[in-house]
């Protein structure tokens, strides 16, 4: 963990606010708002996805939480394996691109599950594929990623029924584009840091496209993340 909190650290200091408007999860989560007054955010970073007013956001990174604070943000800082709130505390919880950075997946899980009110909507994402691996896997601190039966039997041994899915995630079609981004990150990181939160960000949040929502699993091959919507089961 204290890998991951260096390099988001890194990440966060230099970045800025981009609000939940801008992504395209904006039409989901206005949709998932009638009712869920009590919402958390795990891990945001300053890319938080849920209403910023209203949301409790717990993270692992001191530089992001400060951002957020200054913006009206209720925080805390703390662990996905180890959540502050009791039980059955909240209608709605997004935890994006968190339990593929958790050694302990299944200690994750369960506390998503347990703060999870019966009921609650649940907003998980995570890249598929062990094939698909990529050297950016690892400088980000990723410790798996799921086969996709293996995510949907994780699923059902948290009570997290599996609703809806898509594709998700901005990262680059081309493995060049890649290679070349992380040469830049591990030989000039600063500089790397600055044109990703300046220009390669805004230019990715320009060109999203819509989620495309299937009930149950999506179609998975060839897919590099998957988004779920999840309920949980009383």
């Amino acid at each position: 963990m204290s890998e991951n909190r260096r390099f988001y650290d890194g990440l966060w200091s230099a970045a800025r606010l981009v609000e939940p408007q801008r992504f395209n999860t904006w039409p989901l989560v206005q949709s998932l708002l009638p009712g869920a007054e009590r919402r958390l955010e795990i891990a945001p970073g300053l890319r938080p996805r849920l209403p910023i007013e209203g949301t409790q956001f717990l993270d692992i990174s001191a530089q992001a939480l400060a951002k957020l604070r200054a913006r009206g943000a209720q925080v805390t800082l703390g662990e996905v394996t180890s959540l502050p709130y009791g039980t059955a505390s909240f209608d709605l919880l997004c935890a994006l691109d968190i339990i593929e950075h958790v050694e302990d997946e299944d200690g994750a899980l369960s506390e998503l599950a347990r703060v999870a009110a019966p009921g609650a909507t649940l907003l998980v994402s995570t890249p598929l594929h062990p094939s698909m691996w990529t050297p950016f896997d690892d400088f980000v601190g990723h410790k798996r990623r799921y086969e996709p039966q293996c995510l949907a039997e994780k699923l059902v041994q948290h009570h997290l029924r599996l609703e809806r899915s898509a594709v998700f995630g901005m990262a680059p079609r081309s493995s060049r584009l890649l290679d070349l981004g992380m040469w830049w990150l591990v030989h000039h990181r600063e500089r790397a840091m600055w044109w990703y939160n300046h220009a390669f960000m805004p230019l990715g949040l320009h060109f999203q496209k819509a989620l495309h929502l299937t009930p149950g699993m999506i179609a998975t091959e060839g897919v590099d993340e998957v988004l779920l919507i999840c309920r949980k089961e009383a």
